[in-house]
């Protein structure tokens, strides 16, 4: 396993980029909807923290399902590259439809684009460079 302690980043964020454009999202998100989450959180305070933590593990489990979707090809191609059973794709597939209202080939996800092509020929490259390291 390689180790990248000698080539810190400047902080545990990288150079920031997510987080800075999340925060942007975010903060016109809220502007937008402020009314509507102050009267939520006001009458359930609790909610945000008791539903954090599983919430969070959830939404980054099944986007990642979604974006393995997209980028091997379907259900055959994600069951092969995550190595998981027949059945633990149909129970993907249905927790991704109970929380996203669609199956994950319809499914889009405003301000993202997979290319399935552009993403192999990259992967592959990443790898192939990180080897010669």
């Amino acid at each position: 396993m390689a180790d990248f302690r000698g080539e810190r980043m400047p902080s545990p964020e990288g150079e920031g980029r997510a987080k800075n454009a999340l925060e942007a999202a975010w903060t016109a998100y809220f502007k937008a909807n402020k009314a509507i989450n102050k009267r939520i959180f006001g009458a359930f305070p609790e909610l945000r923290e008791m539903l954090r933590g599983q919430t969070g593990a959830r939404v980054l489990d099944l986007m990642g399902f979604w974006f393995m979707w997209q980028a091997c090809g379907g259900f055959e191609g994600t069951q092969r590259a995550l190595g998981i059973s027949r059945a633990q794709m149909y129970k993907r597939i249905a927790l991704f439809r109970q929380a996203f209202g669609e199956h994950p080939d319809v499914s889009e996800f405003p301000g993202v684009t997979i290319d399935p092509a552009e993403f192999a020929v990259g992967l592959a490259e990443k790898v192939k460079n990180a080897q010669k390291d």
